[in-house]
């Protein structure tokens, strides 16, 4: 029976892109993008084993990654080469012993591609059933031109139906991939970064089949990458949060012990009632309640409170905010301190306050945005701004949080039916705005996930998708 193994190419630097570090560590939601890519190979079940090769620096972080993560098909961290065809060579030494045991296949994937799906890597898997070598692309959207490299003139334009973009992961059986770089390493002259494009050289006499890649399997190449890859990955989360079954996802907060601040109104009210009645330890509060996010004294005394007599705190989420609608010239810096102190300065009190508890519950932080946090407007100053910064608050903890396991999100709902509102704007028709209990069900579905620092924005339209710039 042929063994799939995954070779994950972890060797880059990260400098020529700008990054301060390693690419392959460099974090997506809280996670190296590594991992992402690991977790997607060893979650299909047609991978039999995944080595990674890596460079030198990286290898103890790499190897403590493996064993935090529990990645038990990882059976071997290898050392890369300056170029990827020594990454590549150096996969196909270390299993040379393997091949001669029995067939092998070996597919090499860029870790910098987190997001590559199980349908892929199945495709790939199922086409060296075939084919000895196999490739993944796209087709390319734009018109493609060669051009003199040093005079900048158009020499040809191929017909666009004939061009694909590459990507990973490439499939092979051993036998060819060995051959072709055992061929290739006795060229003076060779240089490649397409394990690919080695055999389509080397091996003219096989054939190298092409399958349908996807435009999220997106490689980070410069710095403005991740953000595109964040907000596929988010928006990823988002469709899964779609897709579960409602009655079964929410039944996960039965017996948490969840804090609510700016429980005693709209969308946090609503939270409170539907975590209630799946079976949560809800404790909601407010100002009306005698709880003021904006005194800390307040917060401290209320998770020392819960913590006690509950024993523990799995979440806490945070809807509690101020809305002064007013040009920033006519509001008081009583209304400016309060709108700050409430809507970040509060968050970030909450925040330090809670870490200790989440961090032994493995727990969740989840804060709320608004669409307004996307740029400044016109009488919101104090506010959208603030929201900008919780943003912000969110993404760098899930960075900072990620090793201690707690998962920290955000809600971006667009405009809800909620007593702010309704003072800032008076009646509108319902028909333009969220139902806090729409949004109150999405953010629990988000709270009983396992993402972190994800963004999700939560539309009239019905759905729920996370994007922004994160990580």
């Amino acid at each position: 029976m042929t063994r799939n193994i995954a070779v994950l190419l972890a060797s880059g630097s990260g400098e020529r892109a700008g990054f301060s570090r390693p690419k392959q560590l460099v974090k997506l939601a809280g996670r190296p993008l590594i991992a992402h890519a690991l977790e997607r190979f060893q979650t299909h079940p047609q991978i039999d084993e995944i080595a990674v090769v890596t460079s030198q620096a990286c290898v103890e972080e790499v190897e403590a990654l493996v064993s935090r993560e529990g990645l038990t098909k990882v059976r071997r961290v290898l050392l890369g080469g300056a170029e990827r065809s020594d990454s590549s060579l150096s996969a196909i030494r270390a299993y040379e012993a393997d091949a001669a045991a029995g067939p092998l296949n070996l597919l090499f994937h860029d870790a910098v591609r987190p997001l590559v799906d199980h349908r892929i890597i199945g495709d790939v898997v199922d086409a060296l059933a075939h084919f000895g070598a196999v490739d993944t692309a796209v087709p390319s959207a734009d018109t493609v031109i060669f051009a003199d490299p040093q005079s900048s003139i158009i020499r040809d334009i191929p017909d666009r139906r004939l061009v694909r973009l590459g990507q990973t992961p490439q499939g092979f059986r051993y036998d060819v991939i060995r051959t072709a770089y055992e061929r290739a390493r006795q060229d003076p002259n060779f240089r490649t970064t397409d394990d690919c494009g080695v055999v389509l050289r080397y091996v003219p006499e096989e054939r190298v089949y092409v399958v349908d890649g996807a435009l999220t399997n997106l490689k980070l190449t410069y710095a403005d990458d991740l953000m595109v890859l964040d907000k596929y990955m988010q928006s990823g989360a988002g469709k899964r949060l779609e897709a579960s079954a409602e009655t079964l996802l929410l039944s996960r907060v039965e017996n948490k012990v969840v804090v609510i601040l700016g429980g005693t109104s709209g969308i946090g009210q609503a939270m409170a009632r539907l975590a209630g009645a799946y079976g949560a330890r809800v404790h909601a509060v407010g100002r009306s309640t005698g709880v003021d996010i904006a005194d800390p004294a307040s917060l401290k005394t209320l998770i020392d409170r819960v913590a006690e007599e509950e024993g523990r705190i799995d979440a806490v989420v945070n809807s509690a905010a101020v809305l002064n609608r007013l040009p920033l010239n006519n509001m008081t810096m009583e209304e400016v301190a309060d709108s700050i102190n409430t809507n970040i300065l509060g968050a970030v009190a909450l925040a330090k306050l809670s870490y200790e508890h989440l961090r032994e519950s493995r727990g969740h932080l989840l804060m709320f945005a608004s669409s307004s946090y996307t740029y400044g407007r016109a009488f919101y100053s104090t506010y959208s701004a603030s929201k900008a910064a919780v943003v912000n608050l969110t993404q760098a903890l899930a960075d900072e949080w990620g090793d201690a396991g707690i998962k920290v999100n955000c809600i971006n709902p667009e405009r809800a039916r909620t007593p702010m509102r309704t003072r800032a704007f008076g009646q509108e028709p319902a028909e333009t705005l969220l139902d806090p209990e729409e949004v109150a069900r999405k953010a629990l579905g988000v709270l009983v996930n396992e993402g972190t620092g994800f963004i999700y924005d939560i539309t009239r339209a019905g759905g729920s998708h996370a994007s922004v710039p994160a990580a």
